[in-house]
């Protein structure tokens, strides 16, 4: 079936989370990935295994829909396979180290000359270029240095990480925007470009209204937030909404840790709202007869509401709200989230069959379009579609694929060069 991306094809070089997290939604969105792989896999094959001698969660969940090649690219012949790849894709991507390729011969000065309508696109941490370009950089890393840990957290608490992998997920997300737009604009110029996501750069962009409560301190307090105690940036506010309306989640019953419901407090629903709470006294109480005032008692507010909670279960209660139209949501673990009718309908929780590991759940894509539907296919076995990219793709025969075999080009094992040169001639 014609897809929005079909005809696009990328080579991957990326691993762990940051690229495949981009490549695999191309890939659900009906672009030929080419997961392109050292001999001696991606590194997260077998981190976290929780099935023997089976790739792992961490690799399956983030490589659907890819075919797998594995080139060494220390090997001449490695090499050759790698510059041919580049000539028939449109996009090749990488998170190595700063230079890496470089010292392999493939910067982007050279990837630009072997295909100048090929869109080159890199993730680092902190850019190619800058005091901080040489650092290593991981989930947690770009978390706090892109201002996220800053502002998560309770107020009189530690700096506190984000259960959305913002540095990694979040950085691939942007990436994959770039490349479309580098896509769309080759239509025009016909020319390629080297598209840059750096992971503190992209963090702080999903941090952008921090920014905005940073640039209000100056001019006086923020009222929206439960704490008036300010110092010269953005508090850790807990799970106040930090916007124009209030919110926070409310405890409920039986009281576990995901017990509670994420509750809006809109002004035009306030009087509703504390009618079903309190009846006519607490929708005429004037601590909180407008927004203004209600900011100022917020922790009364929210004790009334938290009461009021406690006889219901979330579900209850997100039922009794929504008749009258409270925005409102419950804390989702991720029990509740695979169990969820919602989510299955959306097919944002699916099974997935594997030959290794059997069944395993997988997040389904988040974007949807009507005219190119998403299956969600199985993570490629190391390796396995070698034999099938060098015929398809760059139209080797059986006796070259045998000499670049015997040569090392997919091997870990030193090549024999001699004997490669030899069967060329």
């Amino acid at each position: 079936m014609e897809k929005a991306l079909s005809g696009i094809r990328v080579l991957d070089m990326t691993h762990v989370q940051a690229g495949p997290t981009c490549s695999q939604l191309m890939a659900f969105l009906g672009a030929d990935v080419i997961k392109l792989e050292p001999p001696t896999g991606d590194v997260t094959r077998k981190q976290l295994q929780d099935v023997p001698d089976a790739d792992s969660l961490y690799f399956t969940m983030l490589n659907c829909n890819k075919r797998s090649i594995t080139v060494n690219l220390k090997n001449p012949m490695g090499k050759e396979v790698f510059s041919d790849l580049l000539k028939s894709c449109d996009v090749v991507m990488e998170n190595f180290g700063p230079g890496v390729l470089d010292r392999l011969g493939f910067g982007w000065e050279r990837v630009h000359e072997i295909n100048p309508r090929i869109v080159m696109a890199s993730i680092k941490g902190f850019g190619n270029e800058g005091p901080y370009a040489n650092f290593k950089a991981y989930e947690n890393v770009a978390q706090a240095m892109g201002g996220s840990m800053s502002t998560t957290g309770a107020f009189d608490a530690p700096p506190m990480a984000t259960g959305a992998q913002i540095g990694d997920s979040g950085t691939g997300v942007h990436l994959m925007a770039g490349i479309l737009a580098a896509l769309i604009q080759r239509e025009r110029t016909d020319k390629g470009q080297f598209v840059e996501c750096a992971m503190m750069d992209c963090v702080m962009n999903l941090c952008r209204v921090k920014f905005r409560d940073h640039q209000r301190i100056e001019r006086g307090p923020l009222p929206e937030y439960s704490i008036q105690k300010f110092e010269d940036f953005a508090p850790r506010a807990g799970n106040d909404s930090g916007g124009g309306q209030l919110g926070n989640a409310v405890p409920c019953k039986p009281g576990g840790p995901n017990d509670y419901l994420y509750v809006v407090v809109q002004e035009h629903v306030w009087k509703a709202l504390a009618k079903r709470m309190g009846g006519d006294e607490l929708a005429e109480d004037p601590r909180f007869i407008d927004i203004n005032v209600r900011r100022k008692n917020q922790p009364e507010m929210w004790r009334i509401i938290g009461e009021f909670a406690s006889k219901h279960t979330k579900w209850e209660l997100m039922e009794i709200l929504n008749e009258i139209d409270v925005p409102c949501g419950p804390i989702m673990s991720t029990d509740d989230l695979v169990r969820d009718t919602h989510v299955a309908l959306r097919e944002m929780v699916v099974q997935v069959p594997h030959p290794e590991r059997g069944e395993f759940l997988n997040v389904g894509c988040p974007i949807k379009l009507s005219d190119s539907p998403v299956e969600v296919e199985r993570s490629p076995l190391l390796g396995e579609h070698t034999d099938d990219i060098l015929k398809e793709v760059l139209g080797y025969e059986n006796e070259h694929i045998q000499h670049l075999r015997e040569s090392g080009a997919f091997a870990k094992q030193p090549p024999k060069i001699e004997k490669y040169h030899e069967l060329r001639a």
